[in-house]
């Protein structure tokens, strides 16, 4: 059974160890990889990487939240970058709200603002709008009805929540509004996890790794791979009580489809 990973770090690997994992993709029944990017260098590698293996790694270009916010300069010279290399990727990502930083250091007792977080997403679901891309988002539990609010103010609708966690409220406001999910392998041991791909609908799922991510369960202590997605596969199809090929082929389809892969 083929399969695509929708959410994968490849320039957060050892080189050699990229170079492995694209090298044995086929190997893997693992059919493509999409690469999402973290700020102007991981953009600049991500797209060296879909360079070397352009019909399996595919690009995704963008600012994860979970880091410092970028100066003017670095933000207006990403922004830059991404739109003269719109037409070499799929998507605009990662990009989202910073809800572990912030719950880390209200735990510590700091003050944290959200506000200019906020700011720089909407700058980045607008710039996905202006050039026809899908969006990866990382938006969990509350951050992710912020991030609701802002794809509709933006008119945005083609968007994934990678790796999403949050309130039943939340989640039948995704569906209703047509958004994509993607299940990484701690549906194999988190309730949580398995209790949202019982409601979320298959046509809205695909499947992920978020490597190079570590994983517990039966995957402690592996380098996370892309072919530990069959694995979650064979969990959503015994989880929606559907045959592994049905659930295999409609993940691909989904993947295929949201990101135009063909």
């Amino acid at each position: 059974m083929k399969a695509i990973d929708a959410h994968i770090h490849l320039d957060m690997y050892a080189e050699s160890s990229a170079k492995t994992i694209i090298a044995n993709l086929a190997a893997s029944d693992v059919e493509a990889l999409i690469a999402v990017s973290r700020h102007l260098d991981s953009c600049k590698a991500t797209e060296q990487l879909k360079k070397d293996a352009p019909d399996h790694v595919f690009a995704a270009y963008g600012f994860h939240p979970e880091q410092e916010l970028p100066s003017e300069e670095e933000l207006e010279a990403l922004v830059s970058w991404i739109v003269e290399h719109a037409s070499d990727m799929i998507a605009v990502g990662e990009v989202g709200l910073p809800y572990y930083n912030r719950q880390e250091a209200e735990a510590a007792g700091h003050m944290f603002d959200l506000k200019p977080y906020v700011q720089l997403l909407e700058r980045f679901i607008l710039l996905a709008v202006q050039l026809e891309k899908p969006i990866v988002l990382h938006a969990v539990y509350e951050d992710a009805e912020i991030v609701c609010d802002l794809l509709a103010k933006c008119g945005q609708t083609h968007a994934h929540f990678h790796w999403f966690k949050g309130s039943p409220e939340t989640v039948a406001r995704m569906i209703g509004a047509g958004y994509f999910i993607s299940i990484t392998p701690d549906v194999l041991y988190e309730e949580e996890i398995r209790t949202l791909v019982r409601e979320y609908p298959l046509e809205l799922m695909m499947v992920e790794t978020d490597g190079p991510w570590p994983f517990e369960g039966p995957f402690a202590g592996e380098e996370t791979h892309p072919r530990m997605v069959h694995a979650v596969i064979e969990q959503i199809a015994e989880l929606k009580g559907k045959t592994q090929q049905e659930t295999a082929s409609m993940l691909r389809s989904n993947t295929d489809r949201f990101y135009r892969l063909s």
